[in-house]
């Protein structure tokens, strides 16, 4: 059998948690698929995974493997990438998934020079701040803005985003503006529930859409930890104000995040170095 494709198997199996989801991946039979992980077994000298009706789980021997056989994939698949770039036209449908802080002018303006660029290219794009599942909704590419990235994707980075506390001038008059994290403690806080924030605020409001924190922020409602995209113009125009003396948390970075498929296509390709150029450009300026 082919011990490269045997390693795909593995790899997949692995990552999707079953035989099952790792065969309708690759489409091939389950059979097909252990018999697979047989061959590399039995080529490595190693037994690499428990079995049991219910689950599967990797031995230790296994999770040295699995690194390592990522490690050697990944090189094998960049490998090919570079030997085909330039022969694939990007076209057809482009699915994102990123934060829905993205729906800001600032990423708007990014989608529409992007489009310029790639006129082929249509984007579908959904903003959640959930960490989706790539192959089961059948996301190209993710956008991720942490700074431990998810180790079963390939993840390249693309800049450091950096998130602001931040709170109406209204809000600041009547309660006074906190000069450190022991004064948080007399605050209301518009708390996101896609992160953990270890400060001492009241908590007035939690939610899952930063847009919706954002909105309650204008409204004077208490203190928000929000990213510069989307407060830039609320800064410059002075409907939100930062709060410079208290410690921020380490910006995260964000990434552009993919399932390492046989074949990375050129739509895919191109966001990510159009993305990668952009943010390079603006550095140096």
């Amino acid at each position: 059998m082919d011990t490269l494709q045997s390693m795909w198997v593995f790899r997949y199996v692995v990552e999707l948690g079953s035989f099952t989801k790792a065969a309708e991946f690759m489409d091939i039979s389950t059979a097909m698929a252990s018999k697979h992980l047989h061959h590399l077994e039995k080529s490595v000298q190693a037994k690499l995974l428990n079995r049991t009706s219910r689950r599967i789980s990797l031995t230790e021997a296994g999770q040295e493997y699995y690194h390592r056989c990522v490690e050697a994939l990944n090189t094998l698949t960049e490998a090919k990438h570079i030997a085909q770039a330039g022969t694939v036209k990007p076209q057809g449908l482009l699915k994102i998934t990123a934060p829905n802080w993205c729906a800001s002018r600032h990423f708007g303006e990014l989608l529409a020079e992007y489009r310029q660029q790639y006129p082929n290219v249509s984007l579908s794009i959904n903003l959640d701040s959930r960490r989706t599942d790539l192959v089961a909704e059948g996301i190209d590419l993710a956008l991720r803005v942490t700074n431990h990235p998810e180790q079963n994707l390939i993840v390249k980075p693309i800049t450091k985003i950096d998130f602001f506390w931040v709170a109406s001038p209204q809000y600041l008059r009547q309660y006074g503006t906190p000069h450190s994290i022991d004064d948080m403690k007399q605050h209301y806080g518009l708390l996101p529930q896609y992160v953990h924030l270890d400060f001492p605020l009241i908590p007035a409001c939690t939610s899952n859409s930063a847009l919706l924190l954002h909105q309650m922020a204008l409204n004077h409602m208490g203190l928000a930890y929000l990213p510069e995209w989307m407060i830039k113009e609320d800064i410059e125009h002075q409907r939100l104000q930062t709060i410079e003396h208290i410690v921020r948390p380490e910006s995260p970075t964000l990434y552009a995040a993919y399932m390492n498929r046989e074949f990375l296509s050129a739509k895919v390709r191109s966001f990510i170095d159009f993305l990668a150029m952009k943010f390079e450009t603006d550095k140096n300026h």
